[in-house]
């Protein structure tokens, strides 16, 4: 009976299923269907005897990866810049939408949000080789303003201290003006009467703020970090190995380099694998974690 009513309620509603169709058939095709290459973490991987014909190696390469003088390194690297990211970059947003909504001329207003929204169209090639230009020594302009405040001039891209700031900042630059505009549309959706009824109780701005904006953007801000924290050991690959160099190695190698470099540069897909495996399990874990501490605390949450 049930299947029956199912089957008449697809039938009745067939175009909503067909539209549903082409991304259910995308996650099948390249999400879920690859995930049956994963199991080369736990087999000694060859190309001749194929996945199944390979030995079966059981933990062994998680083994290896635990006990390997670089996965604290690995772990050091990648938490302190994702941590860093999230610290700076998850807020940086919020504080511009909440800027931007007390703006009262509209031409300013537009014009930051064009300003601060355009870097994100620029690609992480480019952007990395701005960086290297800006920041190369004796010819940057950063460089140049260093010198001309008496200091010595400073291979930026080449000191380990300076790599997780300029990542993360550059970040901050590229991404605020996009990030922004979730906030912005969620604060469009504030009740006007709030805004009034906290005008007649003589809130200040900041009380306003605090009172009735940040309320406001809660719920998307709570989901919005829930997915980054999700993300959190996924630091972006393609901008660090660009920005990568034998100088600031130590603090720029991470788990994603890693991988990429013993996988495919090392050919070792075994042990890559389980290594990216070990952070995909990670990553699983600290979502299901916030997003349960997130249900408990909150309205807001991912299911």
């Amino acid at each position: 009976m049930a299947a029956r009513r199912l089957w008449k309620g697809m039938k009745r509603h067939w175009q909503l299923y067909l539209l549903v169709l082409a991304p259910l058939a995308y996650f099948i095709m390249f999400k879920y269907i690859p995930m049956y290459g994963a199991q080369i973490a736990f087999r000694d991987f060859s190309i001749v005897k194929g996945i199944t014909g390979s030995d079966f190696v059981g933990l062994s390469h998680f083994e290896a990866f635990f006990k390997s003088p670089n996965f604290w390194l690995l772990i050091k690297n990648t938490m302190g810049i994702s941590l860093y990211s999230l610290l700076i970059g998850f807020p940086a947003p919020i504080l511009l939408a909440l800027a931007l909504n007390e703006v009262r001329s509209m031409r300013f207003k537009k014009t930051v949000q064009l300003v601060t929204f355009a870097p994100f169209f620029i690609s992480t090639v480019v952007m990395v080789s701005m960086l290297i230009i800006f920041l190369s020594p004796r010819l940057g302009f950063v460089d140049q303003i260093v010198q001309a405040f008496g200091f010595e001039s400073i291979n930026f891209m080449g000191v380990p201290g300076y790599f997780k700031s300029i990542f993360v900042w550059s970040n901050v630059w590229q991404s605020i003006g996009y990030g922004a505009v979730v906030y912005l549309a969620a604060l469009a959706g504030i009740n006007p009467e709030l805004y009034e009824a906290a005008k007649v109780d003589g809130a200040s701005r900041f009380q306003k703020i605090r009172n009735v904006d940040l309320p406001g953007i809660a719920p998307a801000a709570i989901i919005l970090l829930i997915l980054s924290v999700g993300q959190i050991m996924n630091v972006g690959f393609e901008k660090i190995y660009l920005m990568q160099n034998p100088l600031n190695v130590s603090t720029s190698e991470v788990i994603s380099t890693y991988v990429y470099k013993t996988g495919l540069l090392g050919a070792d897909f075994s042990f890559s694998a389980a290594v990216d495996l070990f952070n995909s399990v990670i990553n699983l874990i600290l979502l299901i974690t916030v997003n349960s501490i997130a249900k408990r605390i909150s309205d807001s949450s991912l299911w």
